[in-house]
């Protein structure tokens, strides 16, 4: 393999991350015009309500950007335009973006346990917070989960040693895998490298495959949905924000895979693959703290 430019390679301008942008902001807009047209509240007409298209629309446009921005920069890193400066922006960039999906989850994470260790007491009349107690709802029992709705309906709570035991068997075992594919990577070992990658994907997917098992049987059969209350509300924030970051992560580990059969990725050029795996074992991580705060505890 010829040895790295010595230069900085500057790409050239590109619409993508315009694009993406604009695509990404019809996610989200798309995203809450749904939720909340099908939520009950009486905000949105139903019948009239785009937000299902405008979501349609955006991860469509989402999903069309990957495929032609990863083309270019993978044309570029073939063809050998990449400097030893330009593999570090690289991985800063990377660990700036992981970063950022801390902050996310940081905060969703903040916002369940001001919840339960501030807001339910408070409610339920602790400290001195006994007039918030009388006034908002005197019947309220505190505790957590909290299967009772200001409404009077009720809910179950999920329990740990189902699907979500099952899935977090599923991502840790995902983690080895992916860690046993690096090395073989790294040491020139093609059909070790293949054959882990190709089970860190069917863990990966099989992890969706049972998340949405759970939900369906969260909404049929338990009564819990995002209308049910905090419990519900935070319950599908976290799991389905995580749930996404991974339906991110295994596209990105697809992508290696794919680039794996065409022997795109090289002992010493693979930063892709590396970026792809640290971004796996975040995810996989995150799903161990939120096993314990939301399945858990």
């Amino acid at each position: 393999m010829a040895e790295k430019t010595t230069h900085y390679y500057v790409p050239e301008q590109s619409p993508w991350p315009f694009i993406t942008a604009v695509a990404l902001f019809l996610v989200a807009f798309g995203a809450a015009s749904f939720i909340q047209q099908n939520s009950g509240s009486g905000l949105v007409n139903n019948e009239g309500s785009s937000g299902g298209y405008i979501l349609s629309l955006g991860l469509f446009g989402i999903v069309t950007m990957m495929f032609v921005w990863f083309r270019d920069t993978i044309k570029e890193s073939l063809a050998n335009m990449n400097s030893a400066q330009m593999d570090r922006s690289y991985r800063m960039g990377m660990l700036w973006f992981i970063f950022s999906e801390v902050m996310f989850f940081g905060a969703f994470f903040g916002a369940l346990f001001y919840v339960r260790i501030l807001a339910v007491p408070w409610l339920g009349g602790a400290g001195e917070e006994a007039m918030t107690h009388e006034l908002l709802w005197p019947n309220f029992q505190a505790m957590w989960p909290l299967t009772v709705t200001p409404d009077g309906s009720t809910t179950e709570a999920m329990p740990a040693w189902g699907l979500p035991f099952l899935n977090t068997v599923l991502l840790v075992t995902s983690s080895i895998t992916l860690t046993i594919a690096h090395h073989a990577l790294v040491a020139g070992q093609r059909n070790k490298l293949l054959i882990n990658l190709f089970l860190t994907l069917v863990l990966g997917f099989a992890f969706l495959f049972f998340q949405v098992e759970e939900y369906m049987h969260a909404y049929t059969e338990m009564g819990l949905t995002l209308d049910a209350g905090i419990y519900g509300s935070t319950f599908f924030m976290l799991t389905g924000f995580h749930g996404m970051h991974v339906t991110i992560g295994a596209t990105m580990l697809t992508i290696m895979f794919l680039r794996a059969l065409k022997g795109n990725l090289t002992s010493d050029n693979h930063f892709a693959f590396e970026a792809a795996a640290w971004y796996w074992h975040f995810v996989d991580v995150v799903w161990l703290f939120l096993f314990v705060s939301v399945y858990w505890l």
